[in-house]
C-alpha cells in the first residue's frame, strides 16, 4: 500500500455542523472506499435511524458517537453484503504477529499482525466493529486498510 493508503482512515467532519455526516477523503485510491462508505452512512441517517429531525435535520445534528454508530452500522452492512448475508470478518490490528514473512512476501510491520474475527449474525458485528470503531476511524489506525481486508476476507477469496 502507498503512504496515502496507510494514512487513510475514517474522519468526520464536526459533531452538530452542517457537515456532521460528512467522511473527510484525501486524494487518492482510498478515496473510493470512503466514498461508498459515505453512502451507506447517508442511507442509515435519512431512513434507519430512530429520531425526531426532518431529513435535513438528521444529517446535522448528530454527535460524535451518532457518527461512530453510522460508521459501524454502514461497515456492517457492506460486510455482510460482501459476505453473502450469512457472515462477515473483521479485521483488526493486534501486538502479536500472526504471519511470518517468507518467500516473496516483504514484511510490513502491519498485514502480519491482522487478526480475523468471524461472524454468522450481523448484529454481532455491528456491535463488534462499534465497541472497537477506533481502529476504523483512529489516525494512524490504518483504518480503510482493515476495512478493505475485511471485504475481502467477507466475500472470500474463492468468490
Amino acid at each position: 500500500f502507498s503512504s496515502e493508503w496507510a494514512k487513510a482512515y475514517f474522519r468526520f467532519r464536526e459533531p452538530y455542523s452542517d457537515l456532521a455526516y460528512a467522511l473527510e477523503a484525501e486524494k487518492g485510491g482510498a478515496r473510493a472506499i470512503l466514498m461508498a462508505v459515505q453512502a451507506h452512512i447517508i442511507k442509515y441517517l435519512l431512513f434507519v435511524r430512530n429520531t425526531e429531525y426532518t431529513h435535513l435535520e438528521r444529517l446535522c445534528r448528530i454527535s460524535r458517537q451518532e457518527q461512530g454508530e453510522a460508521l459501524a452500522v454502514a461497515l456492517a452492512d457492506t460486510l455482510w453484503a460482501a459476505g453473502g448475508g450469512v457472515r462477515a470478518i473483521i479485521c483488526l490490528v493486534t501486538t502479536d504477529i500472526h504471519v511470518m514473512p517468507s518467500g516473496d512476501y516483504k514484511a510490513d510491520n502491519f498485514t502480519e499482525r491482522i487478526q480475523l474475527f468471524e461472524f454468522s449474525e450481523k448484529a454481532a458485528a455491528q456491535e463488534f466493529i462499534f465497541d472497537h470503531i477506533n481502529c476504523f476511524k483512529g489516525e494512524g489506525s490504518h483504518g480503510v486498510i482493515l476495512f478493505l481486508y475485511s471485504l475481502l476476507f467477507s466475500r472470500t477469496l474463492e468468490r
